[in-house]
């Protein structure tokens, strides 16, 4: 059982959803991710989902894109992210990488992989890679024991519901909507029957992410999803602290408000 099994396993004993803070590797600096991501702990993070800079981000909305812009002139590598992962054994959260297909490609699948594990690496989220065009990486991941988490969204079939419960290990992603990520003033109407209709097809642990914005509606999705991913709200925390002594704990205040709404 993988450590994002066991914190599920142990959050639905009490009757919690997970919470999963999104920030991008390298923005500013890895120093500064660190740091980040031991405060997010310390204010009720359950999981961290780190970002890999990524020039291409076709996921990925303004918010993020431009803090994937950030990192990336910095000339960290995945290494570097590999060195910071593994520090951060010490921390004892799950972390899991979203990363796209290209950079797993040119960096060397089963290195990746193999790097993944031995870095302290749980799970691995690549947002465009199709489970049925996956077999190398799912194979690799899975000598590995990584988790290998794939997407859905409210208009996916329920073939493809099926098909990305087959090959999940960890959780189902369930994008809110359609789209690139990025803040939003309202959740979508159908978003509550949406999820039922995949956990009505499937038994792992279903986590809403895209457009989580505020306490509210964390605590709203925390009603009837496993978990809550938090991304381009957090990022655009970091942006507007860049270079202020307050960036960690403004970040930390923002997690701490919604933790307190997901702990009934």
């Amino acid at each position: 059982m993988s450590r994002i099994d066991l914190t599920f396993k142990r959050l639905r004993k009490k009757g919690q959803s997970a919470l999963i803070p999104f920030i991008v590797a390298g923005d500013p600096d890895l120093e500064t991710t660190e740091a980040l991501i031991l405060k997010m702990k310390e204010s009720g993070a359950d999981m961290i989902e780190l970002g890999v800079p990524f020039s291409d981000p076709l996921a990925d909305g303004p918010i993020i894109r431009a803090a994937s812009h950030r990192a990336l002139m910095k000339g960290d590598s995945l290494r570097d992210i590999f060195s910071l992962t593994k520090r951060l054994k010490r921390v004892g959260l799950p972390i899991i990488l979203m990363t796209y297909l290209h950079p797993i490609l040119h960096y060397g699948l089963q290195v990746f992989a193999k790097d993944c594990k031995e870095s302290g690496v749980d799970g691995v989220i690549v947002p465009d890679l199709a489970p049925e065009e996956a077999m190398s990486w799912i194979d690799g991941a899975r000598r590995m024991d990584l988790d290998t988490i794939f997407l859905v969204n409210p208009t996916s079939s329920i073939e493809r519901i099926r098909l990305v419960d087959r090959y999940s290990r960890g959780f189902i992603y369930h994008a809110s909507f359609t789209g690139l990520t990025g803040i939003r003033e309202k959740l979508p109407d159908d978003l509550e029957l949406s999820v039922k209709r995949v956990k009505e097809n499937s038994k792992k642990p279903v986590v809403v992410g895209f457009g989580i914005s505020n306490p509210e509606q964390a605590k709203i999705v925390s009603r009837f999803a496993d978990g809550v991913i938090v991304g381009s709200a957090i990022v655009k925390i970091v942006d507007e602290n860049i270079g202020h002594p307050n960036l960690i704990s403004a970040v930390g205040d923002f997690v701490s408000s919604l933790a307190k709404e997901l702990r009934p």
